[in-house]
């Protein structure tokens, strides 16, 4: 080592110090409650309550985040799951931006979650995750304990890029009037979102045919015009390109699509 090299520091050191004020800051930030009543990490104390008219939301979005991500896409796009995580973030933070939305829970496997820390959502990790019906299933347990009067549970696809937050609001605001509700996809066969007032609980059936299958559960169909954004959900080259003067601002700079025709 000569003389104008610094010496070298001990890496241990530098890794345990690291590790200290990391730990510290996680536990002043665990400690500060949203002034909403939702907290983005801890364990949340479970309300017991009679159920209220439905007057805010939770919104849980399974995101999928794996290398097989939108895989209808084909070839067409030189990075799929790139694209797939801007879809998503696109979608997530119309949600949070919705009038009546107190809290997106976002349930994703580690490798996309702090994408979506950053935008303020809540983030439930899936360590092992194993498909979209038990993301969904975590999402509900995780918003169970979020329970409040008056604080009903939507359950929403996590790939509607040209979703506004006027659109999901109207829906919302439409599904209080029913213990159960729902909107379907443009097709009219899938669902897009599911509700649950106050008091409620979920039967989730997404999948194929799954318009059918919620009905044959009890959900509502909500009148939610075919063009909002909110029934067009993405899974092909054709998909976006249909939207492609709508779409949010992450999945146009994916995309390179612009603002107008």
């Amino acid at each position: 080592m000569t003389d104008n090299q610094p010496p070298k520091k001990d890496l241990s050191a530098v890794l345990s110090a690291r590790a200290a004020i990391e730990e510290s800051a996680i536990r002043e930030f665990e400690s500060r409650p949203r002034n909403t009543g939702v907290r983005r990490t801890g364990k949340p104390v479970t309300v017991v309550h009679d159920p209220e008219p439905t007057r805010e939301w939770i919104v849980v979005v399974p995101v999928k985040g794996t290398s097989d991500s939108k895989s209808r896409l084909g070839d067409d796009h030189p990075d799929r799951p790139a694209l797939a995580l801007a879809i998503a973030l696109d979608t997530v933070e119309a949600a949070m931006a919705a009038e009546t939305v107190v809290g997106v829970l976002v349930v994703a496997p580690v490798s996309v979650s702090a994408a979506f820390d950053e935008l303020d959502a809540l983030v439930v990790i899936e360590e092992d995750p194993r498909g979209l019906a038990a993301a969904i299933a975590t999402g509900i347990a995780t918003a169970d304990e979020l329970a409040a009067p008056g604080r009903g549970l939507a359950i929403m696809l996590g790939d509607l890029p040209a979703l506004t937050p006027v659109e999901l609001s109207a829906a919302l605001t439409a599904a209080t009037g029913h213990e159960l509700a729902m909107v379907p996809d443009s097709e009219g066969t899938g669902t897009v979102l599911i509700t649950a007032a106050d008091g409620a609980r979920h039967a989730p059936a997404f999948g194929p045919g799954s318009r059918r299958a919620h009905a044959e559960a009890g959900y509502v169909e909500l009148d939610v015009h075919v063009t909002s954004g909110l029934r067009h959900d993405v899974d092909t080259v054709d998909d976006l390109h249909a939207l492609r003067s709508r779409l949010g601002p992450r999945t146009r700079d994916a995309t390179g699509s612009k603002n107008s025709e």
